[in-house]
């Protein structure tokens, strides 16, 4: 049965009058000559932006819930801030705009395309942004979201004051077809104030939409003053930078130069070259796969860089196989002398053995410290732990190349957390034994406040000294700890202010003979162990405990007893004027001749030590000497005769008066 309503005379008549006015309608719009409006257009859209925007040539428009608009000719002025005066001039522009969105004041562009664009991006430290379509341009969501970008050759100028960027890229679209890479850009210019230039391939089409299933694929060779970057991979989502996924080759004078580029704070190091692969999701970047030498140390492991939180937080773990201790001297503000430091301390890489310093080396002066100083001066940029939050571990199973102590491996626990630095634990080997604690820096007060608190734990004589001849044949174990507070901003600075107590303590073992004997000025006892060759005697115990208050050391006991000779001793040590004034005291146990047992007094500076008789109980004995030489020269060997006066310490009481510091010092 027929529907009655289709044979309506009425309903027919309407039916056809609506499809006429359609096709008319369509008619119209198809042919409707879009350039009478280019005038309004340009008047209403220069008022809506705050700025001048005008389609110069030529306009078509296909409407629909996506609009397509195409011009020939098309300019969009920056705001009268902005350094370059237009944001867009192009010889021509296609570009969708969706309706439904626009009708509640939001642009959206799911694609533009662009042929001989000309752009000029510019953001001020108050936020302004050229780019952002609103008369107030620091309002945020003011600027265009935008799905896909397509251009074909062109440039773009970028100026950021607050990153120190000034730069030009040009790019131009390969023609060929089948080139997965077809946009190649070079950039020159100024990035965080240093020379930059960069150079690369992309995709065709940048997609800046999230819906883009397809990642963006990207090659970049640059060079940000001494700091180069090789990188080849993918970005899924353009606009927030995240989704990616790519292999880089990183290589610099300094990783500390990284938190300019990066915003990551990293420590002074010496040239690096680092590869390894870069993934970003959301808002945080991850580093793995980590390859490469700091100067002549490896590193491997892994990093993660979380900006979600208003701080930053960097985690990872890092190790070493073998560590160049040259390579630690930037980090604690020691620039080491150009070449001769590490030439001298070279070992055979084959059999890893540690090579005694040169002459040469130890007269080199590290450019971190002033002339006849020796504790490094070069300011620590403290300043920047307040960057960012960080808990990363690092190993290192061999310590190669140190001349002052004999490292094996060490570890250490890094935590930052708002602006506070702690290095805990730190796990050292040393000679033998080991060196554990912790280092904790605030820079949350000027100057900063470090505090640090070591145990030393059997450390071998004969290890502890390997380039001195005369410790070979002892052996024994040390033991110490080293607790002080101090403030500054270099290591100088924080040792000359230092309060706390240092104690080192040593039992049993066996010890040169000969240095006993040069310390008491033993003549005959040096001749018959220089005629002989060196011997050793049994040490019962030693001891050496300061008091330390405003950067002096005063000490508390120091000791040393064995079965030849007790010493005791006497005296100060300034760390800020890096000087020191400590007497010792001989006597010995046995009777010998040709002795001169006087003081010792160890004086001068850390940079030029001195060692002698203390001049005034010598001269006596010399004085004596010459009279009795004067009646028979025989008789001159009878002032120099010790029949040995020295008893035997009381070691326990001594090494229990060592360990304990002052009880009422107001050094803490």
């Amino acid at each position: 049965m027929k529907n009655p309503l289709i044979k309506s005379p009425a309903l027919r008549h309407w039916m056809a009058s609506t499809g006429i006015v359609l096709i008319l309608l369509v008619l119209v719009i198809s042919f409707f000559p879009w350039d009478s409006l280019r005038g309004p257009i340009n008047r209403y859209v220069s008022d809506q932006l705050g700025r001048r925007f005008e389609i110069t040539r030529h306009l078509s428009v296909n409407l629909g819930l996506t609009t397509t608009v195409s011009v020939e000719g098309i300019e969009i002025a920056n705001p009268e801030w902005a350094h370059d005066p237009y944001l867009l001039k192009a010889t021509a522009a296609e570009f969708d705009i969706s309706l439904l969105p626009l009708m509640a004041g939001k642009v959206v562009l799911p694609k533009i395309t662009l042929t001989e664009p000309r752009m000029g991006l510019q953001i001020e430290p108050d936020g302004r942004r050229t780019w952002a379509f609103s008369r107030d341009t620091s309002e945020k969501g003011t600027a265009p979201q935008i799905g896909s970008f397509v251009v074909d050759q062109g440039s773009i100028s970028y100026l950021a004051k607050a990153q120190g960027a000034d730069l030009d890229v040009q790019f131009s679209l390969a023609s060929e077809f089948g080139n997965d890479l077809p946009l190649s850009f070079k950039a020159t210019g100024r990035w965080n104030n240093d020379a930059f230039t960069a150079n690369g391939r992309t995709g065709g089409a940048l997609e800046f939409s999230r819906d883009s299933q397809a990642s963006f694929p990207v090659e970049v060779n640059a060079v940000a003053g001494k700091t180069r970057l090789k990188a080849k991979g993918s970005v899924a989502d353009l606009a927030n930078l995240a989704g990616i996924d790519a292999t880089f080759d990183l290589q610099g004078e300094n990783l500390y130069d990284l938190y300019g580029l990066l915003g990551v704070v990293l420590p002074a190091t010496p040239p690096y070259k680092l590869r390894g692969k870069l993934e970003k999701k959301d808002k945080t970047w991850a580093v793995s796969q980590i390859q490469g030498l700091l100067g002549k140390s490896d590193l491997s492991g892994s990093l993660s860089f979380d900006q979600s939180s208003a701080v930053p937080l960097l985690t990872g773990k890092l190790q070493s196989k073998v560590m160049d201790f040259v390579d630690l001297a930037p980090v604690i503000g020691i620039t080491p002398s150009s070449g001769s430091t590490r030439k001298a301390n070279s070992a055979d890489a084959s059999t890893g053995r540690k090579a005694a310093p040169s002459t040469a080396s130890k007269k080199a002066l590290p450019t971190g410290t002033a002339p006849g100083k020796v504790l490094p001066r070069t300011p620590l940029d403290v300043t920047r732990l307040k960057a960012m939050n960080a808990d990363v571990t690092y190993f290192a199973a061999d310590i190669r190349h140190v001349k002052e102590l004999p490292l094996d491996k060490g570890s250490v626990h890094v935590k930052l957390n708002a602006g506070v630095l702690q290095l805990e634990p730190i796990s050292l080997g040393v000679a033998g034994g080991s060196v554990a604690g912790t280092i904790r820096i605030d820079s949350t007060v000027a100057p900063a406040a470090i505090t640090t608190r070591l145990d030393v734990r059997a450390l071998q004589l004969n290890r502890l000294f390997p380039a001195v001849e005369n410790t070979k044949t002892g052996f024994g174990k040390f033991s110490g700890q080293f607790n002080l507070a101090g403030r500054g901003d270099s290591v100088a600075q924080m040792l000359g202010s230092a309060s706390g107590d240092v104690a080192i303590l040593m039992g049993k073992g066996k010890i040169s003979n000969i240095l006993l004997e040069f310390m008491g000025l033993d003549g005959g006892e040096v001749i018959k162990f220089l005629v002989r060759g060196d011997n050793t005697v049994q040490l019962r115990c030693a001891a050496a405990a300061f008091d330390v208050k405003q950067g002096l050391m005063t000490s508390r006991a120091i000791v040393l007893d064995t079965s030849d000779t007790v010493v005791t001793g006497q005296g100060q040590i300034s760390l800020a004027n890096e000087t020191l004034d400590i007497l010792f005291k001989p006597q010995p146990k046995d009777m010998s001749i040709l002795s001169l047992r006087s003081p010792l007094r160890i004086g001068g500076t850390f940079a030029n030590t001195t060692a002698g008789p203390e001049t005034s109980a010598l001269a006596g004995r010399v004085g004596i000497a010459l009279v009795l030489a004067a009646i028979n020269p025989l008789l001159a060997l009878a002032a120099t005769i010790e029949t040995g006066p020295g008893e035997d310490a009381d070691c326990g009481a001594v090494l229990s008066k060592a360990a304990q510091p002052a009880a009422a010092n107001g050094n803490k």
